[in-house]
């Protein structure tokens, strides 16, 4: 059987690393227009990021701290720079 998988590396701005990988078919189903993998896996991790983020402040139970909200706040603003769109605009799930 042929390896049908990418391997990707992510890498932190302090050299830390870790390696993911996803069966190439995976990705060229999710591929819109000539995006590389990496691009691909990066939408994908800052969707995610968004999502969990945008939970934790939005449907929580109890007070969330200043610093998951400063965090929320920044996430959304990188997630429309990448995107050119907001959250809620993209998801129909805005409050």
């Amino acid at each position: 059987m042929a390896d049908d998988t990418i391997t990707l590396t992510i890498e932190a701005d302090d050299g830390s690393l870790d390696e993911l990988t996803v069966p190439t078919g995976l990705l060229d189903m999710l591929r819109e227009n000539d995006e590389s993998p990496p691009q691909i896996v990066g939408d994908i991790a800052m969707f995610g990021l968004a999502q969990r983020i945008h939970g934790a402040i939005h449907h929580a139970e109890g007070e969330v701290s200043p610093e998951v909200r400063a965090a929320e706040e920044e996430t959304m603003e990188v997630f429309e720079e990448r995107f050119g769109a907001t959250f809620g605009e993209m998801t129909g799930h805005d409050h």
